[in-house]
């Protein structure tokens, strides 16, 4: 194998040795920052995360104040075996696995380095500047979104796709109040008076969820897909609730515009969301932004900033919806994480992606270079596969 010594050892060799853990398995430091994405209250471990991998072996270093936001205090982490640091340097410095739960932001890809493997959501096929500032580190990087399981569903995204599809509808409904910029619609309607209605276009988890909560508040609901076995699978699922329709040009055009709320919930594995809704045809919440957005009109916002009025039509766009409700998606996604981050840390990132051909698919960034196709495809990168 190859060895690297990182930048910022503590101590003649140490480098070696930890691209050696880290590569190969062994009791791995592993690092779990702070997030700083604006209103980002997440935090990448849980204490009873903590306690499974100091069990097996590991030692973890969480900067202080990272589970304020969903009320964890440094305390609990010390209880369940967590080294707590004063600052995210130390964490970044000292860990050979980083345990995030957002992309980094510059600042803190400054403070990666190769030799070390950052887990977490990346989203890189529409962050250009984050994508070339991770290969500059030549930091290894796996992406929670494009890991994959047989059945070519995203395990580590899912949870987040349901906790953005179902918030979906919360804030379109605020949005469409008057005093939001909305056309003072209520989405359920009331005896005499017609209920919203609500255009969903992509038919996959974050789709369906808003669907769930569309239909439990009364609306009358359109589902689009271009799969005609999930539309059967949609029809099956939700009877006369809804309706569904193939995606075409044309049906797109036609829904959009007669709509009070679009909900834009289109994933393209690893690539940006393509280009499905014009500016003539904006009436909707976008939660493709992560990945670029699925109309003409999208550009990241932020929870404190989340709407913008583009020709009179209010647009909700933020990049990380699952923040707003921070206890509920850390809890949600870390269920999820913490087997793929013990087999990382227990076996080493190449022997954990030999292991398994669908975290092996998370693999986004190495030594220098983009490892997924799709993403080095949507950047315009070049693409280095790795054996």
């Amino acid at each position: 194998m190859r060895i690297i010594e990182p930048r910022a050892a503590g101590c003649p060799g140490a480098g070696k040795l930890f691209a050696t853990r880290v590569a190969e398995g062994g009791v791995v430091k592993i690092g779990c920052p702070k997030e700083i994405k604006v209103h980002e209250y997440r935090v990448g471990l849980v204490p009873a995360g903590v306690r499974e991998l100091v069990a097996a072996g590991h030692q973890v270093l969480i900067e202080t104040g990272a589970g304020a936001g969903i009320g964890i205090s440094d305390d609990a982490y010390r209880a369940a075996g967590a080294s707590v640091q004063p600052d995210a340097k130390s964490v970044f410095d000292a860990a050979e696995l980083v345990i995030k739960v957002k992309e980094p932001q510059l600042p803190e890809c400054g403070m990666l380095r190769r030799g070390q493997v950052l887990f977490t959501y990346l989203h890189l096929a529409a962050d250009a500047a984050q994508a070339k500032a991770l290969v500059a580190s030549g930091v290894t990087a796996i992406a929670y979104e494009t890991v994959t399981v047989p059945d070519r569903s995203l395990p580590l995204l899912t949870p987040m796709s349901e906790v953005a599809g179902r918030m979906s509808i919360q804030v379109g409904a605020t949005a469409l109040q008057k005093a939001n910029g909305g056309f003072g619609v209520l989405l359920g309607g009331v005896p005499g008076v017609a209920p919203a209605r609500v255009v969903i276009l992509g038919g996959g988890v974050a789709g369906t969820n808003a669907a769930q909560m569309a239909v439990g508040l009364g609306a009358r609901v359109t589902i689009v897909d271009r799969s005609l076995r999930r539309l059967r699978e949609l029809d099956a699922q939700f009877g006369n609730t809804i309706e569904t329709a193939y995606s075409t040009t044309e049906s797109i055009e036609r829904l959009v515009t007669q709509a009070d709320l679009v909900i834009g919930a289109v994933l393209v594995t690893g690539a940006a969301a393509p280009r499905l809704v014009t500016r003539d045809m904006v009436r909707r919440v976008d939660i493709s932004i992560d990945q670029g957005g699925c109309f003409e009109t999208s550009k990241p916002t932020t929870h404190a900033d989340p709407t913008y009025v583009v020709d009179g039509v209010v647009h909700y766009c933020v990049t990380n919806m699952p923040g707003a409700v921070p206890r509920t998606s850390t809890f949600a996604l870390t269920n999820a994480t913490l087997p793929y981050a013990r087999a990382l840390a227990d076996h080493g990132w190449r022997k954990a992606l030999e292991r398994d051909a669908g975290f092996a698919a998370g693999l986004n960034v190495h030594d220098g270079a983009i490892t997924h196709e799709a993403v080095a495809r949507a950047l315009g990168m070049t693409y280095r596969p790795l054996a």
